[in-house]
């Protein structure tokens, strides 16, 4: 598909540098321009697609706000040293502190799996269970916290992709509605009034494809950090998580 992609913009490209060539001018020999490129006359001049472009990035950037808040603010928690704490109420037999305490941080997908298992945990010990059934009493609990929320961190990741390639298409799409409208509006034209068409056209190609790529870069990156800390996250109540198991069953009797 990218081959495919890069071949048709090539060749709109070198369409697009034959009709310039082919074209009279008296200004032909003229050296080229070198102002720089100005963003917000290449968004007024690349017509439609650029509103479409837009919407898709802030669409895009409202999503990154809303994962930033979950990932950043929501799950921040040392895992570490919450992990420490609640095995030390543990090995001090302090059973309904560590629930407590585990509590406190059930805003958070390890609070909640922590908290959810030392339930548990409390409830196999008035039951009287021992040995083996206690120890899958509590694995099945913190298997069944993480199975209900650990899916929540990465899962929706994939918008950013959608989102980003959508970007992209809406830019080449302009670009061969750019050309494509240039080279109809050469049928009724000559001279100077040809020259204009062409140029607004090729302007209105050439900006839609720049800004369909500065919506997708972004986007792209966004992605990535985003996907780069739910692993982290994932990846701390893995560890953290077979400690605990680990360390409940040492204290599991039978």
């Amino acid at each position: 598909m990218k081959k495919k992609l890069n071949i048709l913009i090539m060749v709109s490209l070198l369409l697009s540098m034959g009709m310039l060539f082919a074209q009279e001018t008296e200004a032909a020999a003229a050296p080229a321009p070198t102002g720089s490129v100005n963003f917000i006359e290449m968004y007024t001049t690349s017509g439609f697609f650029a509103h479409l472009i837009a919407i898709v990035v802030l669409i895009g950037l409202a999503m990154a706000v809303v994962r930033y808040m979950q990932l950043y603010v929501r799950e921040k928690i040392d895992a570490e040293k919450f992990f420490l704490k609640l095995k030390n109420f543990i090995k001090n037999d302090q059973i309904d502190e560590a629930i407590k305490v585990a509590g406190e941080f059930r805003g958070t997908t390890m609070g909640f799996i922590f908290w959810s298992g030392l339930t548990v945990y409390k409830d196999v010990r008035k039951s009287g269970k021992t040995g083996e059934e206690a120890r899958i009493s509590v694995q099945n609990a913190f298997d069944e916290a993480v199975l209900q929320t650990v899916h929540k961190l990465d899962g929706g990741l994939f918008w950013f992709d959608t989102l980003a390639q959508i970007a992209t298409y809406l830019g080449l799409l302009g670009t061969i509605w750019g050309l494509i409208a240039s080279f109809s509006s050469l049928s009724g034209l000559t001279g100077a009034a040809a020259n204009v068409a062409l140029t607004n056209g090729i302007q209105m190609a050439m900006g839609t494809t720049a800004l369909g790529l500065f919506g997708a870069i972004p986007l792209t990156l966004l992605k990535g950090w985003f996907f780069t800390r739910a692993s982290n996250i994932i990846n701390n109540i893995d560890e953290y998580s077979v400690k605990l198991v680990n360390h409940i069953n040492n204290y599991i009797k039978g």
